[in-house]
């Protein structure tokens, strides 16, 4: 294994960052995925990330980010809407696993946004549990087109957003180890067309977050 074994915050963003670069260039190294990394990873895990994304099926965490076995500690939801069940895993693979950083990831044409917004806008909600996804979502729906953020990309990037915030004001121990410099949240959009990921979010970690043309 050539990674760092203990990354930083900054590093293992990087990390992540650089799969992507390879992933859209179409030129994945396939690492951590062979029968060496396999035995090296079967007494214990130590992923560099927490990833905590929408479960569409177009977004395959260790395809996009280029990554493999024992790489990222992978939490999913559709819309990413955060119950217990989730808070409870991020926590574990922050305080028990150690992993340095937590990656929200949304993307474009997502279902449970797009349900959100139909919702408000014809008052119309799905049944069963799938009403509990939408409404979950529409805080963020509703919080865009206040700042007057009407775009499809902008209220998508208020939802990452928002979900990034509720992650450090619901757990206390992912608050504390951003504060004590231990470990970062951000939140990444990913673009299906072009496999791109990019970031729209970032709290505990010195990069700036591009302003939205």
């Amino acid at each position: 294994m050539t990674e760092i074994q203990t990354p930083t915050p900054s590093e293992a963003f990087d990390l992540l960052l650089a799969g992507n670069q390879r992933f859209v260039a179409g030129a994945p190294e396939h690492p951590n995925q062979d029968a060496t990394r396999r035995a090296e990873i079967a007494p214990g895990q130590q992923p560099f990330a927490v990833l905590f994304g929408c479960s569409d099926s177009r977004l395959a965490a260790e395809i996009i980010f280029d990554r493999g076995l024992g790489d990222l500690f992978v939490v999913r939801t559709a819309g990413h809407v955060a119950g217990t069940e989730v808070l409870g895993s991020i926590e574990f693979g922050v305080s028990v696993l150690n992993a340095p950083l937590v990656v929200v990831l949304g993307h474009d044409s997502c279902g449970a946004v797009a349900a959100a917004c139909s919702a408000l806008e014809n008052g119309q909600t799905p049944g069963g549990f799938v009403r509990d996804v939408v409404e979950r979502v529409t805080p963020s729906v509703l919080a865009a087109r206040a700042a007057g953020r009407e775009r499809a990309e902008e209220i998508l990037a208020e939802h990452i957003e928002h979900t990034v915030d509720l992650l450090l004001e619901r757990s206390r121990v992912l608050a504390e180890r951003v504060a004590a410099g231990q470990a970062a949240v951000v939140g990444l959009c990913y673009r299906l067309a072009d496999g791109s990921a990019h970031l729209v979010a970032a709290r505990g970690l010195d990069t700036a977050v591009p302003t939205a043309s």
